[in-house]
């Protein structure tokens, strides 16, 4: 058969004994389905021409291989990347074969038959085959009662009738990928990196209360986030380290709720009270380092707000410690801004939280590396926040944060031209954003790209919408999600899943304004509108409910005057309609001297003035 790649003849007895073999070429022979979560799990038959063995799996993410049918039965492929793995229960030591990534060599229609008279492997019929080997007047062949008992064998991995206790150590080495797990099992044990771990939370619902975190796990398969509630919580949580590797088994899995991870796993982890961990005290080289996606500071103002993003900097400055008090919760919160700078020539605020916060000594100026940080914006400026699956080190040791060392040693971060978390539209701060006339903004068809447009002008508030002007939101200081009033005193809210006494008002207020080209309606959200009405979001809110004409009074206050708006233009899908919404970013009183600069500079412009 001409031009029939070769199969890598007897390969998957190395395979199976745990040795690496630089990128085999195998012969898939079947495949099945294996179905559970959002994601199906495919199991191969696979044949090196000697052996055959049903003790493989395809990683998740070539799944859509399998779906376009180039996995069909006879095809030829090299397996470029895969991992070994080795069970626990009644096949114990029995080694299963994760592929990652496969090369189509032929596909099944051209190759068209099995190659070779494959047998299945086991290490009986290994040993058979060197026997054969050696004696060329012995022809070997499985035995009826051989054969049968090998159609009988099914893979541990599969077996959900698994009730072997675990009495092997963690560390003796019988490990899952965490690709391969799912609630259909119950007998694993994973090796994997923490790359990320949350603070210690409280919560509260119609079960009960208690203390909950969660931390994202990872080796070269993939990656899957674990939580730990109560009791776990409390035993486990000063334990785990982020960029440790420990030995995990017995959790409890899951369909993972999207609404809280992005992690690419269809499952999650709840710690219970039978849960094993242990730390990897030996080499840990088989398990992937934490990898950061470093954004330079200057790019930072070019994201949205709620981006998570991961950046390094020089901390050149450290604010005080801040301690306050929600009006909603009465909840005591504690905070600290840095200023970070790096050889982008910009810098950003970075807000820290709770106990890093409290204890963040920066006045070394170490340099600061954050993965997952938060982008927020107010006012026009954009700064980053640490959150629930943030993590920042301190004077990291990579490449990129001994050469900034070297940079502000020697004098860098003198002279930072663009901090990106100044206040944009305020008196005397400039204006950095496009001035447009509505007309303007709409004949360039401003956002209507990928990414959403900004620009500023001056215009008249005309008319405050009155109607809808505010919702009842979850009281904790990082959700703005509206709750469900359950009509018995308590407030549920979906985000959180759980149950409050109380809620805060969020405002979300329409208005029509208008420059001397056309008008147009806006969206203010709670920070531009207690700005513009110089009233908080609880009085507006408590007013609009309980006192309905001097909520309106108020919100009335502010018609025909003129303000400076910076705009965020978006075009939206509602139902079967796109519209342009327009959300104001940040609002500020008419600075005149300022204004006037600006229609000075643009009249010369017109007129040539400063032309040559």
């Amino acid at each position: 058969m001409t031009g029939i790649a070769s199969l890598s003849t007897g390969v998957i007895e190395r395979i199976m004994r745990g040795e690496e073999v630089e990128k085999p070429v195998l012969q898939i022979l079947g495949t099945k389905k294996i179905t559970g979560g959002e994601t199906d799990r495919l199991r191969l038959l696979i044949s090196d021409g000697k052996f055959i063995n049903s003790y493989s799996m395809l990683a998740t993410q070539l799944n859509h291989l399998h779906a376009e049918g180039k996995l069909s039965e006879y095809t030829i492929v090299r397996v470029d990347k895969y991992i070994t793995s080795v069970v626990n229960g009644k096949d114990a030591g029995k080694r299963v074969l994760i592929i990652l990534e496969l090369s189509v060599l032929n596909p099944g229609t051209e190759v068209g038959k099995k190659i070779g008279t494959p047998v299945s492997y086991t290490e009986e019929a290994a040993a058979q085959s060197k026997a054969s080997a050696n004696n060329s007047n012995a022809a070997t062949k499985p035995t009826a009662t051989s054969a049968a008992k090998k159609a009988d064998t099914k893979p541990s991995l599969y077996n959900n009738n698994n009730n072997n206790t675990l009495n092997q150590s963690l560390t003796a080495g019988l490990t899952h990928p965490i690709s391969s797990l799912s609630p259909y099992q119950n007998k694993w044990v994973i090796k994997a990196r923490v790359t990320a771990k949350g603070p210690m939370r409280t919560w509260s619902n119609a079960k009960g209360e208690g203390k909950l975190f969660s931390m994202d796990l990872m080796d070269e398969s993939g990656e899957i986030r674990a939580t730990a509630f109560r009791e776990q919580a409390e035993k486990y949580y000063d334990i785990i380290e982020v960029d440790r590797v420990y030995y995990i088994s017995k959790c409890q899995l899951k369909p993972a709720n999207k609404q809280f991870t992005t992690l690419k796993n269809d499952y999650e982890m709840t710690l219970t009270g039978e849960t094993q961990i242990q730390e990897c005290e030996e080499d840990d080289n088989d398990i992937p380092e934490i990898k950061y996606d470093l954004v330079p500071i200057s790019q930072l103002a070019n994201l949205e707000a709620r981006t998570s993003v991961d950046t390094i900097g020089i901390c050149k400055d450290v604010g005080e410690l801040q301690t306050f008090t929600s009006r909603t919760t009465n909840k005591e919160f504690k905070k600290r801004e840095l200023t970070l700078v790096d050889s982008s020539n910009a810098a950003v605020n970075l807000t820290l939280w709770g106990e890093d916060a409290v204890n963040f000594d920066g006045y070394v100026q170490p340099v600061i590396l954050v993965k997952g940080a938060r982008v927020t914006e107010f006012n026009g400026g954009k700064s980053i926040s640490m959150g629930s699956g943030s993590v920042m080190k301190i004077n990291p040791d990579i490449p990129e944060g001994h050469k900034l060392r070297g940079w502000f040693d020697n004098g860098g971060g003198e002279h930072i031209s663009n901090m990106i978390s100044t206040r944009t539209g305020g008196a005397g701060g400039g204006y950095s954003t496009e001035w447009l006339t509505f007309h303007e903004a709409r004949s360039r068809n401003l956002g209507s790209g990928d990414k959403p447009d900004y620009f500023q002008c001056k215009a008249v508030v005309h008319i405050v919408k009155c109607q809808n002007a505010f919702y009842k939101a979850c009281p904790q200081a990082d959700c703005n999600k509206k709750v469900i009033d359950e009509n018995n005193g308590h407030y549920r809210c979906e985000r959180c899943n759980a149950v409050f006494p109380n809620f805060k008002y969020r405002l979300l207020i329409n208005m029509s304004i208008g420059d001397w080209t056309s008008n147009r309606w806006v969206t203010c959200f709670s920070e531009v509108a207690e700005q513009l009405l110089k009233r908080s979001s609880q009085e507006i809110g408590d007013l609009l409910e309980n006192n309905p004409p001097e909520g309106e009074d108020v919100l009335s206050s502010i018609n025909f005057n003129s303000y400076i708006f910076k705009l965020r233009s978006k075009v939206e899908q509602f139902g079967d309609m796109q519209r342009n919404k327009l959300t104001v970013q940040s609002v500020a009183p008419l600075d005149y001297k300022e204004y006037n600069k600006y229609l000075i500079n643009n009249l010369k412009e017109l007129t040539g003035i400063n032309k040559n």
